[in-house]
């Protein structure tokens, strides 16, 4: 049996490869298991991530079979949340590269990136009432914060799903490509991430994501931290040196 998700390791940068196209890449446990261990790797090496699904489709949604057997220990165990949530507090950039379907808990798991790209044939949704469930992996709350309540509404209550242009207007989606360009314009985003000063990328990111009691004590003491970096004076510098017309 092929594994569930495809880890191809670079330098500055990994993807993430859905591989279960047979079931358009529905998230099972042994997918759970896998971005877990994924993101240990990410936290232990933190790179970018790119989150990409395979045979035209991201994720369309938890794996029903599965989930109809699940009882209220796993609810409350979180099985999909808690990894959700992991990929949400990685060190490094996340970017969802989504083609086709976003479904249930695939959308939810492209809710939890910092970036989302799509295509034409781009559609996000959170269908789970209409199974009799909720959106419990991280759309309730994010999905408000991502595009407003009112929208918010429309897609968690009365089953709207966004199309491309919908989810882009909204910024839901950052950028709308064709689907042969949906890997190369993730490794440009990739790209301009990486060309940052890599602690300050990451440093940003958490203050970001910080609860407004945070600030601005936070930011402070993260650019206390910056301020003693080499690539700090190196780049200030290099900064200086072509103002100044310097080699």
């Amino acid at each position: 049996m092929s594994a569930p998700l495809l880890v191809e390791e670079h330098d500055d940068r990994v993807v993430l490869r859905l591989n279960r196209p047979e079931v358009r890449n529905a998230i099972d446990r042994a997918t759970v298991e896998a971005l877990h261990a994924a993101c240990a790797l990410l936290e232990a090496t933190p790179r970018v991530a790119l989150v990409v699904g395979s045979g035209g489709t991201f994720a369309a949604g938890a794996d029903i079979a599965e989930l109809r057997e699940r009882r209220r220990e796993d609810a409350l165990a979180g099985i999909n949340s808690g990894v959700f949530e992991r990929v949400r507090r990685l060190p490094m950039p996340v970017v969802a590269l989504v083609d086709g379907y976003a479904l249930g808990g695939g959308a939810e798991l492209a809710y939890a990136c910092d970036f989302r790209i799509g295509t034409s044939a781009t559609r996000i949704g959170n269908p789970e009432p209409g199974l009799g469930i909720l959106a419990a992996a991280g759309a309730a709350w994010r999905l408000a914060e991502l595009v407003g309540e009112p929208l918010a509404k429309e897609v968690l209550l009365a089953g709207r799903v966004l199309d491309a242009q919908e989810a882009l207007a909204v910024r839901l989606l950052n950028e709308v490509v064709d689907a042969d360009d949906l890997e190369p314009a993730g490794h440009r985003l990739a790209d301009r991430i990486t060309a940052q000063a890599p602690l300050a990328v990451r440093l940003t990111k958490s203050v970001l994501d910080a609860p407004r009691a945070a600030h601005p004590l936070i930011d402070d003491v993260a650019q206390a931290v910056l301020f003693e970096t080499q690539d700090k004076a190196d780049r200030m510098t290099a900064f200086l040196d072509r103002r100044r017309g310097r080699p």
